[in-house]
């Protein structure tokens, strides 16, 4: 089955970047999963960020919009999330995420069965 290790999480400054990643590995792995990034903070429900479909159109949440960007490098099977002007309210632990081909961002957890074991993001 398919195996997702996030990466790059940190403690940073309000208005510093990160740039997350996610390594995508194992059977049945494709360029053309659909992939999203999640977070959860500490006594709230995990929350779609960003999302990025077979044919790599985005979607984001409006919280992250023109801060987050999501891409992929389908060659490598990695997944991105560079985030910028970030803000203390960002602080969570970050999920990636994989499901079968989609033509449709999504951002709702429960369309996708993939995940990896998150990373945290400090923002103070």
């Amino acid at each position: 089955h398919v195996q997702l290790v996030e990466s790059g999480g940190g403690s940073v400054q309000a208005g510093g970047s990160l740039r997350l990643s996610c390594a995508a590995s194992g059977y049945g792995v494709s360029s053309r999963h659909s992939m999203g990034w999640f977070r959860q903070a500490p006594g709230k429900e995990r929350e779609g960020v960003a999302g990025i479909d077979s044919d790599g159109r985005t979607g984001y949440a409006d919280s992250v919009k023109d801060r987050f960007t999501i891409s992929k490098d389908n060659a490598k099977n990695i997944l991105y999330l560079q985030m910028n002007n970030l803000k203390p309210e960002d602080t969570a632990m970050y999920y990636c995420a994989a499901d079968q081909p989609c033509w449709l961002p999504r951002l709702q957890p429960r369309d996708f069965r993939y995940w990896g074991q998150g990373t945290q993001v400090t923002v103070s």
